[in-house]
């Protein structure tokens, strides 16, 4: 990032608009390059006023008028930070704006560089083309190790091996400077040494807070998963695909899969098993909490994600029900003004363009509701199709089940309950098994086949329900989609219930 705004400095753009929370990083950064480019460097807040760095001199100026017009007395070669800057472009003066666009006209003659610091996009309309915008990186690995060491060092325990500052390292990625070292010394004080279960969990909390994100911890497998033989065969041949023999190999990083079907079918269940497959750490993004009410919210929730998305890789990204989060993006310009559009145009664009190994795996239910631009090759590596279970698939369904809720599978009629089951989805079989607990504890005894029965006589299955939707989803996959199950593996051919 230094090298980037050095680089931005000497060109000389007057203006640049920083979007970061870590302050105190930012800070350290622009005194390295003020240094590099022996440019004179001048921090100001509301409180302090304007604090010029190298001479420790101070100017009393406490408003965004009072800073402008000492900003244009300084000399040439200087650079300007101004903190929190968004208060003031959140309902903007209009003379601060008028003094701010003329003072960008005059610094790029005289060598000055204005840097407006904010934890999220504000930027007045008659602006947006006098200003150029950046996103503040996360911490790399490296520095998070400096803060890694630090930690250790004021808690004198033992140096680090290389390997377990990798697992810190891991646990730590997606967090600022200052949630890294928090973590580390909470760790610290919880356990009495560095403690990776800690810091990943204070990630999780981190991670929580903005509601964007949220680190999935699962148990789940590919052996969780009932059937769906060719996706699992899918899955399992990229395993290894984020590791450095695959890049010594020269092997692209898989971009991810779209997993169309119908509800109850297991598609969020692969979605977690995949990151347990690949043996990465899993987040979850709720694509609807992306639209804020504010102006430019939704943009600055965007780069938010992708940001911490890509510190945090390799990941999974899990995008459960992606058609709720992007279906609104063909009406936006008459309903939202546009930020519909933009917010779908960012993410896709990331989609095709990333490097960063973040494998995403979304799902979704009704396919209708998706944009054309979402489905083509290039966003996703593979469009899978996940069906009713049929027979042999309904029967691993049941012997999952039951082992799940510390029942021995052994003791039931597999068969029998998987043809009493023809048009159920996973979901229902679970929830027909966990009927009949609740029946049998009543009784005080424990479920059999019987009491399996009687529970599935009352059933109304879903494919009953949504016959017509299930048939058109059906014609449309077929040629478009993959099966998720090898069709000619199939011992009994698929039907809606009766």
């Amino acid at each position: 990032m230094k090298e980037t705004i050095k680089n931005h400095v000497r060109a000389g753009y007057p203006g640049i608009y920083l979007i970061s929370a870590e302050e105190a990083r930012v800070e350290s950064e622009l005194k390295a390059v003020a240094g590099d480019l022996k440019h004179g460097l001048h921090i100001w807040s509301i409180t302090t006023g304007l604090v010029d760095v190298a001479q420790k001199g101070v100017r009393d100026c406490h408003d965004a008028v009072e800073v402008l017009q000492a900003i244009g007395e300084l000399p040439e070669n200087t650079m300007i930070l101004l903190r929190d800057w968004h208060v003031f472009w959140d309902d903007p003066n209009p003379v601060a704006v008028r003094m701010f666009k003329e003072e960008l006209r005059s610094a790029k003659t005289r060598g000055k560089t204005i840097i407006a610091l904010a934890c999220r996009q504000r930027i007045p309309p008659e602006l947006e083309r006098e200003i150029v915008v950046m996103d503040f990186s996360l911490p790399t690995a490296e520095e998070l190790e400096t803060v890694l060491d630090g930690i250790a060092a004021s808690a004198k325990l033992p140096k680090l091996k290389k390997e377990e500052k990798f697992t810190f390292l891991d646990a730590a990625k997606g967090m600022t400077t200052t949630e890294a070292e928090n973590a580390f010394a909470l760790s610290v004080v919880e356990t009495g040494e560095l403690d990776a279960a800690v810091v990943a969990r204070q990630k999780a909390e981190t991670l929580k807070k903005n509601g964007l994100l949220e680190v999935i911890e699962t148990a789940e497998s590919l052996d969780s998963v009932g059937g769906l033989d060719a996706l699992k065969d899918w899955l399992r041949k990229r395993k290894e695909a984020f590791s450095r023999h695959a890049v010594e190999y020269g092997l692209p990083s898989p971009k991810g899969l779209l997993i169309l079907g119908i509800p109850g079918t297991g598609k969020s269940l692969t979605a977690k098993a995949t990151a347990a497959a690949f043996g990465l750490p899993l987040l979850k993004l709720d694509a609807g909490r992306l639209y804020g009410g504010l102006v430019g919210q939704s943009e600055g929730n965007v780069r938010s994600v992708i940001q911490t998305a890509e510190a945090m890789a390799p990941c999974v990204l899990w995008i459960d029900e992606i058609e709720k989060g992007f279906n609104g993006s063909k009406s936006s310009g008459a309903t939202d003004g546009g930020t519909s559009s933009r917010v779908f145009g960012s993410f896709l664009s990331w989609m095709q363009d990333k490097k960063a190994p973040v494998f995403i795996v979304a799902t979704a239910n009704d396919v209708s509701q998706l944009p054309p631009e979402m489905l083509r090759k290039g966003r996703f590596d593979e469009l899978f199709f996940v069906d009713l279970p049929n027979q042999e698939e309904r029967q691993a369904i049941w012997g999952i089940q039951i082992a799940k809720h510390g029942r021995n599978p052994s003791d039931f009629d597999l068969g029998h309950l998987a043809k009493a089951t023809e048009g159920f989805t996973g979901a229902e079989i679970e929830q027909a098994f966990v009927d009949a607990l609740f029946a049998a504890f009543a009784e005080n005894k424990e479920p059999g086949d019987l009491s399996i029965s009687e529970i599935l006589t009352e059933a109304v299955p879903l494919s009953r329900l949504m016959a017509e939707q299930i048939n058109e989803l059906r014609k449309w996959s077929k040629g478009r989609a993959r099966p998720a199950t090898n069709p000619e593996k199939e011992t009994l051919l698929r039907r809606i219930a009766a």
